[in-house]
């Protein structure tokens, strides 16, 4: 399985590639594709191409179809590795590569899964479609819209793209572009960030008085945005200290929290927790200052609601806010079958009876109905998603493999 996984993680498959004739996503992202889709043929599965927009991989007979939502897309891989992101190299029992956590090693493991499935010889009773997505990270997903439009869904599954145990609620997503003109923002040029859903990890700029600033901080996934420091922040702080207005407006509206409570979207509640606020993006030409911020925002509020606030909050301000993606929350019966039985899966094997849980993550959970997200992360092990130096243990994704093949057991054979 690793070796594989070596392949697959050698394709540098970053999302929003430029498109190419008959790939929508871009070479590499077509080439991961290609690749899946050739493996799983070569072992027995059932394949198809769905218009080089995803593909899926098939095992097992029946009229009810279980679905696996996996991405072959990876985000970029930015500067200031010590491990090269497309080489898969294995250190103290971790293997390290840009999409060996999201989502490539998780999709391997679940491959693999099957494969045991059908080498068991264990009667299935209904069909085990695993689908291969290839624009999960622009948040975008027209790879999921071509699927829907176009082939058979799934009643239900799961998508290995999160946390264990199984995850019954994600908060929803907004990403937002809040803008300034040019000439009122007090800089000259600034730039900061690769995308709006990772923690800005770099950013630099020149201000109207001369002042030059450059700042370093740390990546990670745009939903957990505690877990890196941001050099865009970092940089409006010193900023603000000259006559710079749209460093006002960040320092005064956004600054150092994360709940979003200084633009006025501090929402929280019982079943979801706080709103989370990551400013991912900025740059400037020569007619506006923009920036992007990821929101992920409690299961019981809209989109809407959160984007007024804002809009109102900002407003003074000169700075103007606009909707760039969104994404409603996904909640679910947490005592329903399919639920129970991947808990029961995950609990056989590692011994663990903790709860389902609500997280801020965005995935495939929310293309289709009764999908959850389920694994690969265990508890109390490090997220390194979108992070430099991206890693898994090598003895996680085995485990997870065990895990997901339970499951499809407990879910298809049954």
């Amino acid at each position: 399985m690793i070796d594989s996984l070596k392949k697959l993680i050698a394709i540098p498959s970053i999302t929003d590639a430029p498109a190419e004739e008959n790939m929508p996503f871009g070479r590499n992202v077509h080439d991961a594709l290609i690749y899946m889709l050739d493996f799983c043929k070569g072992r027995g599965f059932r394949t198809k191409n769905c218009g080089d927009y995803l593909g899926w991989a098939e095992i097992g007979q029946g009229e009810e179809l279980m679905g696996i939502l996996c991405h072959l897309d990876v985000v970029p891989a930015g500067e200031g590795w010590e491990h090269d992101p497309f080489a898969g190299e294995i250190v103290d029992g971790k293997i390290y590569g840009r999409g060996v956590m999201d989502d490539k090693g998780p999709a391997m493991a679940a491959v693999f899964a099957m494969k045991d499935v059908l080498d068991s010889g264990k009667k299935l009773n209904k069909r085990v479609r695993i689908i291969f997505g290839c624009q999960e990270e622009t948040g975008d997903w027209v790879d999921m819209d071509y699927y829907k439009e176009h082939e058979e869904i799934p009643t239900f599954g799961f998508t290995p793209d999160a946390d264990f145990p199984a995850i019954y609620g994600e908060k929803g997503i907004l990403m937002v572009r809040l803008s300034m003109e040019a000439s009122k923002s007090g800089f000259v040029k600034v730039s900061g960030g690769d995308a709006p859903n990772m923690v800005a990890d770099w950013a630099k700029g020149s201000l109207t008085d001369g002042t030059v600033l450059q700042e370093a901080g740390k990546a990670a996934h745009g939903s957990t945005p505690e877990e890196g420091e941001n050099a865009i922040t970092k940089l409006m702080r010193k900023a603000a200290v000259h006559d710079c207005p749209f460093a006002r407006f960040y320092m005064e509206k956004i600054g150092w929290w994360l709940d979003g409570s200084k633009i006025d979207i501090g929402l929280n509640d019982e079943a979801s927790g706080s709103l989370s606020f990551n400013v991912g993006r900025i740059g400037m030409n020569d007619e506006m200052l923009s920036l992007e911020a990821d929101i992920r925002y409690p299961v019981t509020y809209s989109g809407e609601e959160v984007l007024d606030r804002m809009e109102k909050a900002a407003a003074p301000y000169g700075v103007k806010v606009e909707k760039i993606t969104s994404m409603d929350p996904v909640y679910m019966d947490k005592d329903g079958e399919v639920i129970k039985k991947l808990m029961s899966a995950y609990a056989e094997v590692t011994g663990d009876a903790r709860e389902p849980q609500v997280m801020g993550g965005g995935t495939y959970a929310r293309a289709m109905a009764g999908i959850v997200a389920f694994g690969p992360v265990f508890p109390g092990r490090e997220c390194t998603e979108h992070q430099k130096d991206e890693w898994i243990y090598v003895e996680d994704l085995e485990k997870a493999r065990e895990i997901y093949r339970l499951a499809i057991e407990k879910l298809a054979c049954e």
